[in-house]
């Protein structure tokens, strides 16, 4: 809880969340952080991150080679403390930027790319070790590709109603039907050919968040995480 005593103090304690556009998996993530005073990382602001850099310097997203290029020479600076939300490319500030629609509509064609995949995974693991591996980390293939040897290994998921309701709240109303359709269920499927977050793999434990509220969400987790380190949740 906040103000008690971290978790498994001095010993390694890796929370990997996946799950789906709008499960709830960024806000869920960050407040579990909070409570357990773990570093937190959004692996999925990295994606964004490249594909606005890609965009601002008027690359095509459809030549691989050179988006892999543009990923491996990024120039990224990214907060990991779930206080602070900062994500900067080349010295701008782009934190709001890149939730910008036009990036969530081009992000897919980043994400999808392997050789992008492979760098980026790359600094995710460098970070999780730069933090003694005491973080919570959350996307995509992070259970099964990125942190596959965490203590902790869980699929956040909700129903597609859920999903569609959450992510038009989020954005606070500014988005179409059909344009929310494809900003979570779209690029779900276009991501799910290089990455699995539909279905948990052996050994992850999955949280249903359809019927939850935000603070039931959290419960849940800590629920997971006192499951799997056999200690009391926040203790």
């Amino acid at each position: 809880m906040p103000g008690g005593e971290p978790v498994r103090v001095g010993r390694p304690l890796v929370i990997a969340i996946d799950g789906p556009s709008g499960s709830g998996k960024s806000s869920v993530s960050k407040e579990v952080a909070r409570r357990l005073r773990l570093a937190y990382l959004d692996t999925g602001a990295m994606y964004r991150a490249v594909t606005w850099d890609c965009l601002d310097r008027e690359l095509d997203l459809g030549d691989s080679a050179l988006v892999e290029a543009s990923a491996r020479a990024l120039d990224l600076e990214l907060s990991t403390s779930a206080e602070l939300e900062y994500v900067a490319v080349r010295g701008n500030d782009v934190t709001a930027a890149i939730r910008e629609p036009h990036i969530s509509a081009s992000v897919s064609a980043v994400a999808t790319n392997l050789g992008v995949r492979d760098e980026l995974i790359r600094r995710q693991r460098a970070l999780i070790a730069a933090h003694g591996r005491r973080m919570v980390v959350e996307g995509r293939d992070i259970t099964t590709v990125v942190a596959r040897d965490a203590e902790v290994r869980l699929l956040l998921t909700a129903s597609e109603e859920a999903r569609l309701r959450r992510r038009g709240l989020q954005l606070g109303g500014t988005q179409s039907a059909e344009e929310l359709v494809q900003q979570v269920v779209e690029r779900d499927a276009r991501d799910s050919t290089v990455a699995s977050f539909t279905q948990a793999a052996d050994g992850v434990y999955t949280v249903d968040s359809s019927d939850l509220d935000f603070e039931e969400t959290v419960s849940a987790v800590l629920d997971v995480v006192q499951a799997a380190v056999g200690r009391p949740a926040g203790a």
